[in-house]
């Protein structure tokens, strides 16, 4: 049976009086437990690209990315930030925790020609290497994440040993501190006050992307960090997952799903969730044995997801991709899944599915926040979708969405 997370005792501002996200803890366990990944393969040095990927090490956030910025994590010593022009200069006293920073040096993609591109690269490699020896760790493994090839190609030539360590970097991530977990907690409550608005604005006539709109006010004025984008489909565009932001004209008993993903964000932290609504009409029997099949595959997938269990035993209960007339797994690999969430954009670890699971097994362990989507329906006359965030407890996996979940919500007329 499926469990609620305890909810939030506290708001997404600051206050002296009570205990809230800690952000000098959130940046301080997040390297510590990076370091003792790093640790335990043997690799004292990180060169990371990415912006969420330096933020989760440093605490850093900028819109830069690529070899605009980067960062040089050690095992046992303190970063080494290359901060992008503009920033450099701007940000040094504003993140006194970072004590060694350096000017990047970028190369833009190669938009200055070959020539030029060339130079530039061995200037970046040439301060990777100064940085190295000064610690004596040149002649050690340099774990690489995000490094463009030419790059990496500059560094080896220096004589650096670079190994590929997005693996990592996931192995680091992929177990939550609290506060990361109360942050999971805040962007889904976020998303509530969203789906509510949803709700309210949905009707016949109204656009899904007007519903984009709704669902972006209502993030940001509740605390999401960007401009939030999301997705919606109507009518026949609802199986399997066909165009958002179409401009389609919503109509009288059409099926609606929202997909309030990643682009919502609180302190970095994604939310990912489906909800699905009808318009002007109650669901039909056809539409409520869609989704009553929909919540017990889920309900099922939830119950597997706990300690001493692995993916393989979670996956077992999607339908498989043979139950919509398909060949191949990969034809329902992102709409019929379980992925970890956390910073920035992107998948963490682990993966729940058909195609990759059953073989290749990954262990649910305390501190995961993961996603679990799936849906019902049928080609060109419309289906349902739902996806919980849950994080995993030593009892099992609690879900911290708390937005209605049991039926097609109707939408008010």
């Amino acid at each position: 049976m499926v469990k609620m997370a305890s909810k939030l005792t506290f708001g997404n501002t600051i206050a002296d009086w009570q205990e809230r996200i800690n952000v000098v803890r959130l940046r301080q366990e997040r390297a510590a437990r990076a370091r003792a990944i790093m640790g335990k393969y043997g690799i004292p040095a990180l060169l990371v690209w990415g912006r969420e990927n330096v933020r989760y090490l440093t605490g850093l956030w900028s819109t830069g990315g690529g070899s605009d910025r980067h960062v040089l994590f050690f095992a046992e010593d303190d970063p080494v930030v290359f901060e992008q022009a503009g920033w450099f200069r701007q940000i040094q006293d504003q993140a006194p925790w970072i004590k060694h920073w350096q000017i990047s040096q970028s190369w833009a993609g190669g938009v200055a020609g070959p020539e030029a591109t060339r130079e530039q690269v061995d200037v970046f490699a040439a301060g990777i290497c100064r940085e190295l020896r000064e610690r004596g760790l040149a002649g050690e493994k340099l774990g690489i994440v995000g490094v463009e090839g030419i790059g990496q190609a500059a560094l080896e030539k220096l004589g650096l040993r670079c190994s590929g360590a997005t693996g990592v970097l996931m192995e680091a991530r992929q177990i939550k501190t609290v506060d990361e977990i109360n942050c999971e907690k805040m962007v889904a409550a976020i998303v509530e006050a969203a789906w509510y608005q949803v709700w309210r604005t949905l009707r016949p006539g109204a656009r899904d992307e007007d519903l984009n709109l709704t669902t972006a006010v209502a993030c940001y004025q509740n605390g999401a960090d960007e401009i939030p984008s999301a997705n919606f489909r109507s009518g026949p565009e609802t199986f399997e997952r066909g165009f958002g932001q179409s401009s389609r004209l919503i109509q009288t008993g059409d099926l609606v799903y929202g997909a309030i993903c990643q682009g919502v964000r609180y302190m970095g932290y994604t939310s990912c969730q489906y909800r699905t609504f009808i318009a002007g009409r109650k669901p039909n029997k056809r539409e409520k044995d869609w989704y009553k099949a929909l919540l017990e595959r889920i309900d099922a997938i939830l119950d597997a997801i706990k300690p001493g269990n692995t993916t393989a035993d979670a996956a077992r209960f999607f339908a498989p991709a043979s139950k919509w007339g398909y060949s191949d797994e990969a034809e329902v690999l992102s709409i019929e899944i379980g992925h970890g969430i956390g910073l920035g954009g992107g998948h963490d670890y682990p993966v729940i599915n058909r195609q990759w699971s059953l073989k290749h097994p990954q262990a649910f362990e305390p501190g995961m926040v993961i996603a679990v989507e799936s849906c019902e329906g049928e080609h060109r006359v419309g289906g349902v979708r739902l996806e919980d965030m849950v994080v995993v407890t030593d009892n099992g996996c609690e879900i911290i969405d708390h937005f209605p979940r049991e039926e097609i919500l109707v939408a008010p007329l």
